[in-house]
């Protein structure tokens, strides 16, 4: 089941070929590879139950566009190698490659083996890329790995690079594989990166790679590693359904409005910005939908465990700490009720996902391991991922602070949602959708869901 699990995540896109059509707004100028700067003590990297799951996952894809910094394009590409070169000390798995021990269990094997980065221009401008579909092609030229399975990690770096010279301004575009770091990780990474290149000889939280501390489990997967063959000479031999992905900004005025609605006349513990926006977007999405009444939707959330777990995990740990929770109901009831109605059910779903439920759901699937793939996230889903209190607008690497941040194609399905917190802060939050045209079509005027009325 593994394997045909693995077979069908392949045939959702070509793991390493580009699209032609990229070569029309990108060029791609030089590829390197960037090593850390001192090896590894550490030989393997161990992956547990919590990372195993995203083996049929594609790699993480995350672009931030930044004005055009006063020192000229090579210097800014020497500061960024000479900065990441440095992190990769500290999150030496990133360095790595995907190896099976012979046991069979999957890890990291810690060889300081690089990353790729790749230097690249083009003509386009900010303005062109802030809300720009992430289908086009230029925004999947701004990013490396497209449709890379994580399983490719055996070959291919854990993480890829892209820093893209624009008309006005710079893009950096990573990728990285999801077997290794959640969002949570991500920006760890990232952060820390942006701290070293702005001159700094320390980080202020260094990872923690024991991944014991969050679940001392080995676990054999029933599947084959890849080999070279099929991983170069992977062919698309099905096409994704076509989605538009949008950013809708919600600003702390209209934060304040949706939190307001789901709270009116509430007993009890009140709901939270994210509960209340959660309901906001479940109940607009699966409006634009068009559904009948007697079907059912579901809300699915990648919740972070690191603090709900016993004990907590600390700050500084260094994985994949997430489990999907779902929330589910029919859509006449969604939609006939307020609300409230959907954030109550979100509330007690995040609520009840304690220590106890961790620890079940984590040994569940040992006992029976499935590889997730899009379809799980449920019926006519509403799927959030990233999280408004990631701070990725302190990513300064040296000339300031991004103006968008973005996700790539990836692990996009429709109604797939991440949120990030608005450029301007103080509570304002960017919500990236991806659906169907024909959804977004309407959802985009549709004036409950807008605030407009």
């Amino acid at each position: 089941m593994a394997q045909e699990c693995i077979q069908q995540a392949r045939s959702n896109g070509v793991c390493v070929q580009e699209k032609a059509s990229h070569a029309n707004v990108i060029t791609k100028l030089r590829k390197s590879c960037v090593y850390p700067a001192q090896p590894s003590d550490q030989k393997y990297c161990d992956l547990i139950t919590f990372d195993l799951p995203y083996v049929t996952f594609h790699y993480n894809q995350k672009i931030m566009l930044y004005p055009s910094p006063s020192q000229g394009f090579a210097s800014v590409v020497e500061s960024l190698q000479k900065g990441l070169s440095e992190a990769l000390v500290h999150f030496y798995p990133l360095a790595g490659r995907l190896c099976m021990d012979e046991d069979g269990i999957l890890k990291v094997d810690c060889n300081g083996a690089g990353v790729d980065f790749i230097e690249a221009s083009s003509d386009v401008g900010l303005a062109d890329l802030t809300d720009c579909d992430s289908s086009s092609d230029v925004m999947q030229g701004l990013v490396p790995y497209a449709d890379t399975l994580n399983l490719d990690g055996f070959f291919l770096p854990m993480v890829g690079v892209q820093v893209t010279k624009l008309s006005d301004g710079v893009v950096i575009g990573i990728a990285i594989n999801h077997l290794i770091v959640d969002g949570y990780s991500t920006w760890h990474f990232m952060s820390s990166w942006a701290e070293l290149c702005r001159g700094s000889s320390v980080i202020c939280l260094p990872p923690s790679h024991d991944r014991a501390v969050a679940r001392n489990t080995k676990v054999k997967l029933n599947i084959d590693p890849p080999t070279r063959d099929s991983y170069v000479n992977g062919t698309k031999t099905e096409k994704r359904p076509p989605l538009r992905s949008k950013i809708f900004h919600f600003s702390k005025k209209m934060m304040d409005e949706i939190k307001a609605a789901a709270n009116k006349n509430r007993e009890g513990k009140p709901f939270s910005c994210f509960q209340a926006l959660g309901a906001h977007l479940w109940q607009g999405v699966t409006r634009a939908r068009k559904l009948a009444p007697e079907d059912i939707t579901v809300f699915t959330l990648f919740i972070d465990c690191r603090t709900r777990i016993d004990p907590p995990l600390p700050r500084s740990y260094f994985g994949n700490a997430i489990q999907g929770i779902y929330g589910f109901t029919a859509v006449g009831l969604l939609l006939s009720n307020g609300p409230s109605f959907a954030a109550n059910m979100l509330q007690q779903v995040i609520d009840s996902h304690g220590a106890k439920a961790i620890k079940q759901k984590n040994e569940e699937w040992e006992k029976n391991p499935k590889l997730y793939g899009f379809s799980d996230a449920g019926m006519n889903c509403v799927t959030v991922g990233s999280s408004p209190r990631f701070e990725v607008y302190e990513n300064d690497f040296g000339w300031g602070r991004p103006v968008r941040v973005r996700s790539g194609c990836n692990n996009k399905f429709d109604g797939m949602v991440y949120l990030y917190p608005g450029q301007e802060g103080g509570g304002s939050v960017d919500v990236e959708i991806a659906l169907l045209p024909e959804t977004m079509d309407i959802l985009e005027s549709d004036p409950e869901f807008l605030l407009t009325i």
